[in-house]
């Protein structure tokens, strides 16, 4: 049984489609009144005015295309920001500038989360397409065992989305204080920083429920109600 054609798997999921939509509304109406705040800086400026004050002086800041494409590379120790925030002098770009050049603050003084989730990367790009091989495999060679050796590979993804969640809060609570502490932006412009981002924030929550939703709906199949369809 194929989850997109399942009326219980979308039963499953509901509570974090319900949060995705919600949280994903936010972050439009808190991005779009952030625009409008000013700040000192443009995001590009910002970014960079942090990362030397806090001693990252080699982490380079390019400009990419997409809006909200915008994060860090450690690999390739650089800042990557839309052509929106990487421009525009408010509080909105400044406060997700801010959060990226918060995850090279993360990388340069290995925070301990990031380090982690930077090891997990593999297992979770690859884990889901692996699980989706195996209960193939487990199915047509009526293995079990393979069924439940996917299961385990989809759980990579939850896992890296659950130790992904203090790397982004971190970054954003990093954000917020040097924003602050710079004196980048004011009152006001603090104010809908913390919007945008907190809301941001939310949709990493949201997704990372809809993955371990996802994972509880797959041993509902294999080990519940739903194996014999």
């Amino acid at each position: 049984m194929l989850m997109w054609w399942d009326p219980m798997y979308f039963v499953f999921i509901a509570p974090a489609l319900v949060l995705m939509f919600w949280a994903q509304g936010r972050v439009r109406s808190a991005y779009a009144r952030g625009m409008k705040i000013d700040a000192k800086l443009s995001g590009a400026a910002a970014a960079r005015y942090i990362l030397d004050q806090e001693g990252c002086q080699d982490v380079g800041i390019e400009e990419t295309h997409g809006m909200l494409s915008d994060h860090y590379d450690p690999r390739q120790r650089v800042l990557r920001l839309s052509h929106d925030i990487f421009h525009s002098r408010s509080a909105t770009a400044v406060g997700i500038a801010a959060h990226e050049a918060g995850h090279a603050l993360q990388h340069a003084h290995n925070y301990a989360p990031l380090v982690v989730r930077n090891v997990a990367v593999p297992a979770a790009r690859f884990g889901p397409w692996a699980a989706v091989a195996l209960v193939i495999l487990g199915v047509v060679m009526g293995r079990p065992e393979l069924l439940v050796i996917g299961l385990c590979c989809y759980g990579a993804l939850v896992v890296f989305q659950i130790i992904n969640l203090p790397v982004e809060f971190d970054a954003s609570n990093r954000a917020k204080r040097i924003l602050t502490e710079y004196q980048i932006v004011d009152q006001e412009g603090a104010v809908a920083v913390r919007k945008v981002l907190n809301a941001a924030g939310w949709t990493y929550v949201a997704a990372t429920l809809q993955s371990l939703l996802t994972l509880l709906y797959y041993a509902y199949i294999l080990f519940g109600g739903g194996g014999d369809d």
